[in-house]
């Protein structure tokens, strides 16, 4: 994949600002359909929260169908709710398309009760998702335990639909699917000045400006207010570890079926197995700071709970990237001027929805209709106590795991 610096100036139709799955997919669909476009990225490809997660391609949000009617209506909630139980497919579709090596495993994902309460609301979804013609299956805790090798969990739910992925190879894999297509793609070029001028975009860089008939600000989490659209969301770290790669007949008692997982624990837990052995098992969280080591030590209790044979199972690499949620945890797609579109909020569910909304969003800039958009866009998106609320999430996370692994609680 090429994307050196952008050190030239640039016309094109489309500029897409961020390099993670909305960009990446935004920036291929503009190329597929013969659009000159121009992708510029602070960093490097996928070096936020897209080739930061746990790696699951999952069917939805996490928000039940029910509820995003709610907040949606039934019309467009209908809308957004089957496009995305067709997310995955589309994910799977672009890996196999484009050759994509991130290592695809498509054999479900299992949404794990952590508590009989926890079951209860996987039978509550189980029920909704059947409604919505979801073939969903809900598993008992003897066949949680078979399916998983952990009988701590009283239950599952299986969404065959679903599958893993290593997040950063898709991205990546996505971004040079776009360069093939023709697309321009920058890293190491952070966005200085963004402004509407003469009926183009023009976009600053310290090596040259863009110009560009439509815009797309595809931040997320990582989004600078360098024009008036301002976003807002609450931004929280989740984190991953890896283990060293497991013995075989390890490998053969943990998610021998290879599907991912997570738990229905407030503090959430994901994990699934990676194509070198490795189980990789994530939380809410932060390295950067101070009391990381809360983290690490909450993660070896964690591993030695679900699954003992994994008791003092050394941990080779760690990671985190930041989250972009919403009060209602839908994403939001911002009309931020003429021709230009922000797109933010996916709440933790980034692969399959951040894919459709990207590609969405290109096919509505370049047609000029709003109809391929998964959701209407908005003027604008209140969120309040944004601060506040981060410091709550990431307070709450580390104060947890560090008491829970000095095993107070």
């Amino acid at each position: 994949m090429t994307a050196p610096p952008l050190s030239w100036d640039v016309s094109v139709d489309l500029v897409v600002i961020g390099g993670g799955y909305s960009g990446v997919a935004a920036a291929l669909q503009a190329a597929q359909s013969g659009a000159s476009v121009c992708l510029l990225e602070a960093q490097e490809i996928g070096s936020g929260g897209s080739g930061r997660n746990v790696g699951l391609a999952n069917a939805g949000l996490w928000l039940p169908s029910v509820e995003i009617r709610k907040h949606l209506g039934q019309s467009q909630g209908d809308r957004l709710v089957t496009l995305l139980a067709e997310a995955p497919s589309r994910v799977f579709d672009l890996v196999a398309q484009h050759d994509i090596q991130c290592e695809p495993v498509r054999q479900g994902t299992l949404h794990c009760a952590h508590s009989p309460k926890g079951f209860a609301d996987l039978q509550t979804r189980h029920r909704q998702l059947s409604q919505d013609g979801a073939p969903v299956v809900l598993l008992d805790q003897a066949e949680a335990t078979r399916r998983t090798g952990s009988s701590a969990f009283h239950g599952a739910l299986f969404d065959p639909r679903a599958g893993t992925i290593q997040p950063l190879g898709y991205v990546r894999g996505l971004a040079r699917a776009a360069v093939a297509a023709g697309a321009q793609l920058h890293a190491r070029t952070p966005a200085l000045n963004i402004q509407h001028d003469g009926g183009v975009w023009q976009v600053e860089t310290a090596g040259g400006t863009v110009q560009a008939k439509a815009l797309i600000q595809a931040t997320n989490a990582y989004h600078q207010d360098l024009s008036a659209s301002a976003q807002r969301y609450v931004p929280v770290n989740y984190f991953q570890y890896a283990t060293a790669p497991l013995a075989q007949g390890l490998r053969d008692t943990i998610l021998a079926g290879g599907e991912g997982c997570w738990d229905t624990g407030l503090i959430m837990t994901s994990f699934r197995m990676d194509q070198a052995g490795r189980l990789v098992i994530g939380a809410m969280g932060n390295l950067d700071h101070i009391a990381s080591f809360a983290h690490k030590a909450w993660i070896k209790r964690k591993l030695t709970e679900l699954f003992p044979a994994l008791a003092g199972q050394p941990l080779t690499a760690g990671w985190h990237g930041r989250i972009a949620m919403t009060s209602d945890r839908i994403p939001k797609i911002i009309s931020i001027g003429p021709n230009a579109l922000a797109v933010f909020g996916y709440s933790g569910r980034g692969i399959g929805p951040g894919t459709v909304f990207g590609m969405g969003m290109a096919d509505s800039l370049l047609s000029g209709s709003p109809d391929p958009l998964p959701i209407s866009a908005i003027p604008t998106h209140p969120e309040a106590l944004t601060g506040a609320r981060q410091i709550f999430f990431e307070t709450g996370a580390t104060l947890t795991h560090l008491v829970k692994s000095r095993g107070l609680i």
